[in-house]
């Protein structure tokens, strides 16, 4: 497989993983709360399919994210850079405009840091990171 391939299996693989995970946390283990939390504040929870379907384009978009990280860095660097890009400025916005349940944060933060790490270990083992001085064969592509 090229590179360009082992690259876009990476992402492609980390993308569903991110996914998975972002729709298991807050549709199964965080509904009740986000629903709550909404309706206190005079709204429904915004679920419709074209609310998924930008949060699907969210966890591909982050996968990449990852993957760029994850040539330039080592995976714990990966997983701090990764989560604050993606979650804590995410987190501060929806913070800042009312809509996030802050008590969601004791579950949210070592799940998503462990989604970061899954991701950061996905793009590694997927598409390995070549060293410096480092030749691959031909044939391996």
């Amino acid at each position: 497989m090229t590179s360009t391939g082992r690259a876009a299996g990476a992402i492609a693989l980390a993308g569903v993983w991110v996914s998975v995970s972002e729709f298991l946390r807050n549709q199964f283990l965080l509904n009740s709360t986000w629903v709550d939390h909404f309706a206190s504040l005079g709204r429904a929870f915004p679920a419709s399919p074209v609310n998924g379907a930008v949060w699907g384009a969210w966890s591909f978009v982050f996968a990449g994210v990852i993957y760029a990280l994850s040539r330039r860095f080592p995976p714990a660097q990966t997983t701090l850079i990764g989560w604050t890009a993606g979650f804590v400025m995410m987190w501060s916005v929806m913070w800042n405009l009312d809509v996030l349940p802050v008590s969601i944060l004791v579950y949210a933060v070592p799940l998503s840091l462990l989604e970061c790490l899954v991701a950061a270990w996905i793009c590694r083992a997927v598409s390995p990171v070549q060293q410096p001085g480092e030749r691959r064969s031909r044939r391996a592509e």
